[in-house]
């Protein structure tokens, strides 16, 4: 059974149809990449998917017993964001949010999942720092522990390499990759179509509509593939 299903969805931005035609189905494992140009209606997708926007027709189902307040979301950040002063133990405690409901205080299992998540990403060591003092892909790795206190099973990455120098974007998805083979589902809108298309176990390409949805390897050498990413026909980013 799917965790999530589109069923002839379509969302709007500001009144006006974003994206539309959107019939896909994410497992759990799956690793989706969503592609397109700026504007094709990515990270509305990705509000739509988080239920902060109903669709304007068709519908979107979760299965396989996901909840809403289950999944791990990691925005593009702001200016204002990056200067939080926070220390880094606070801001990935504060992940567990979702899930405290009306509880006034954090509980033990909470502050057990910060603390392993934190040890996960390799952050232990800079647990009582403050947020804002630190580099940019430190401050990923932080915001992605954050993440990952909400979820044990989802986790949905918006431009998550956005800014990031080569060293740490690559740091960076080794963290996603390793996140995933340990059996959490990903789903990332991603601006760096090439290396998202080598992570990448399934593709979504939308142009205000679904233009492709499948395999990565299927896409690779599809033809919505090929003129997207500069290929010659029967040529391979893999190659």
């Amino acid at each position: 059974m799917a965790l999530i299903t589109c069923q002839d969805a379509s969302f709007a931005y500001e009144g006006k149809t974003a994206v539309s035609g959107l019939h896909f189905a994410v497992h759990r494992g799956d690793y989706l990449c969503v592609v397109g140009e700026n504007g094709s209606g990515k990270s509305t997708l990705m509000q739509g998917l988080l239920r902060l926007k109903a669709p304007q027709t068709g519908c979107v189902l979760m299965g396989d017993g996901l909840r809403p307040n289950e999944i791990g979301y990691l925005p593009q950040q702001t200016a204002v964001q990056k200067d939080f002063p926070a220390s880094v133990y606070e801001v990935v405690l504060s992940g567990c949010l979702s899930r405290r409901g009306p509880r006034p205080f954090y509980t033990r299992r909470d502050k057990a999942d910060a603390e392993n998540n934190m040890e996960r990403l390799g952050l232990t060591a800079l647990r009582g720092h403050c947020y804002r003092e630190l580099s940019g892909g430190q401050q990923q790795r932080v915001r992605l522990a954050r993440a990952l206190c909400a979820t044990k099973t989802l986790l949905l990455l918006d431009e998550p390499v956005a800014g990031l120098d080569p060293v740490m974007t690559g740091d960076l998805y080794r963290l996603i990759r390793d996140l995933n083979r340990a059996g959490l589902t990903v789903i990332m809108v991603s601006h760096d179509v090439r290396s998202a298309v080598r992570e990448a176990s399934h593709i979504l390409q939308l142009q205000h509509t679904q233009v492709f949805f499948g395999k990565t390897e299927d896409y690779v050498t599809s033809r919505a593939g090929a003129e997207f990413l500069g290929l010659p026909p029967g040529d391979s980013v893999q190659s």
